[in-house]
């Protein structure tokens, strides 16, 4: 059975820039910190070279891999000035230390506004989760918190400049 798409596969194409972090590694493993139960942290995330015309931009986390027929959000966050390139660990937690006034969290499917780690079902094996820098060409996405995730996922793909995307990976054994 092949693996479920991420949702960046049925949006227009668009080129891609450099997504790095000194918490989550490209096919590695999860650190405890970024699951759910055990410390539910965002991870650190720089980015380097989105194209110009770079108005602001939105981090999400997604794993295609949960058992819903539809994914699994666990980030939404966006209305990210075009000037900010890092986020530090936590910034999508609790008080969200490190964020810019007017950055927007969206509802994650846990139906909270903030990072939701990894929680996959026991025994349903790995999960791929998809740390994604989206460049946008718009200042503000025009949406509001409450707004579902699937909504801003579509909205981020209709402005989309570029994308940068770390997959990890995490198994509830």
């Amino acid at each position: 059975m092949s693996k479920p798409p991420l949702p960046h596969d049925f949006q227009r194409p668009v080129p891609s820039f450099t997504v790095t972090s000194d918490t989550v590694r490209e096919g590695e493993t999860l650190s405890p910190l970024q699951v759910y139960a055990e410390g539910n942290v965002s991870p650190q995330l720089s980015w380097s070279g989105f194209p110009d015309g770079t108005k602001s931009f939105a981090v999400t986390c997604f794993d295609p891999d949960a058992p819903t027929g539809s994914g699994w959000w666990h980030w939404v966050l966006f209305d990210l000035p075009a000037d900010l390139t890092e986020l530090p660990e936590g910034a999508g937690s609790g008080v969200f230390p490190g964020l810019p006034e007017g950055a927007v969290h969206g509802r994650n499917d846990y139906g909270t506004k903030d990072f939701g780690g990894a929680a996959p079902p026991p025994g349903h094996g790995p999960h791929r989760y998809a740390f994604t820098v989206h460049a946008l060409g718009v200042e503000k996405l025009g949406l509001g918190s409450d707004t579902s995730a699937a909504a801003i996922s579509g909205t981020l793909g209709f402005h989309a400049l570029a994308r940068a995307t770390v997959v990890a990976v995490y198994e509830n054994a």
